[in-house]
């Protein structure tokens, strides 16, 4: 962790902005936008990137994947300039929070990999750089997003300790916990071999 440097007022400001922005469900707003319906109703039921690809639409993934990643990315850097690496770990933390957790959804939201990916690049981007790598080459080599996304989140905080941004572990770790547990269901369907590949819609 890093040294907490910062006052109460500007971590709870921080922590707050980073909720609300991270809150933002974009798979929603870009897939109503572009009018392919509602993403909560094919697939997982997700709101992430991945399920909306399953709409048929690779730029309305695309779109989804940048707008979830950036908002992550986005907390950080704003909270970085007015505060310091404490407020913006917090509120790297409450952005990932606020997607699984939105609350103009009723507290459903996705499943985080996206917003953990950009929040990490944010905090430090060779991080960030061999995290999505990572999840890249999972992702393409098993040809199945969930199980890139575990690998990457898996090897996030390796990758901390290796490129020397140690005080991001604790952090990392707690969030890939989250991803994790939200990925409960793949896990299973990863065992049992019925995980849907990249692209099924």
């Amino acid at each position: 962790m890093p040294e907490l440097t910062s006052g109460p007022l500007a971590l709870i400001v921080t922590a707050v902005l980073g909720y609300l922005l991270g809150s933002v469900p974009f798979g929603l707003v870009v897939t109503r936008a572009m009018g392919l319906g509602d993403p909560r109703g094919i697939g997982s039921g997700n709101i992430g990137a991945t399920n909306v690809l399953r709409t048929g639409s690779k730029p309305a993934a695309l779109a989804t994947l940048i707008l979830d990643g950036g908002k992550g990315a986005v907390a950080v850097l704003i909270a970085r300039a007015m505060a310091g690496p404490d407020a913006a770990q917090l509120a790297g933390l409450a952005a990932f929070l606020g997607h699984l957790f939105p609350v103009w959804l009723k507290f459903r939201g996705g499943k985080g990999v996206a917003t953990f990916l950009g929040t990490v690049l944010a905090l430090a981007w060779p991080v960030g750089i061999a995290s999505c790598a990572t999840w890249l080459v999972a992702a393409v080599v098993t040809r199945r997003s969930s199980l890139g996304a575990l690998v990457s989140a898996a090897l996030a905080a390796v990758w901390a300790g290796f490129l020397g941004h140690g005080d991001m572990s604790v952090l990392i770790l707690f969030l890939a916990t989250l991803v994790f547990w939200r990925h409960r269901t793949n896990i299973a369907r990863i065992m049992s071999g019925t995980e849907p590949k990249i692209g099924r819609k």
